[in-house]
């Protein structure tokens, strides 16, 4: 009778509000900005691929995402390794060079 011991005991109460927020400011205060940024960039590179995709294609969207990245890629550049910088301007030219070839590509219906 392995919950015997458990019987007794009383059920673990949800945080309150209060403890909630104490917690979301410290871990607040341990990220950092270029943390935020990076991942931003990847949300954003993903959002721009899908939309070059066949399906779902909006090359404005994808134009908007591109733009964005060529904003913040090199606002990380000294923020972040220089091997992932390498890496975040390569993405973006792959997605330059995949906008090229989808914007050259007749629209399908």
């Amino acid at each position: 009778m392995a919950d015997e011991g458990a019987q007794g005991e009383a059920p673990e109460q949800p945080p309150s509000q209060e403890e909630l927020l104490r917690q979301l400011e410290a871990e607040l205060g341990q990220l950092e900005v270029a943390d935020v940024l990076v991942q931003t960039v990847f949300t954003v590179s993903s959002l721009g691929y899908r939309r070059l995709g066949e399906e779902g294609r909006d090359l404005e969207q994808a134009k908007l995402a591109i733009d964005a990245l060529r904003a913040l890629v090199p606002a990380l550049k000294g923020a972040v390794p220089a091997g992932l910088a390498r890496d975040l301007d390569q993405m973006v030219a792959n997605m330059q060079l995949a906008y090229a070839k989808a914007a050259a590509q007749p629209a399908s219906e």
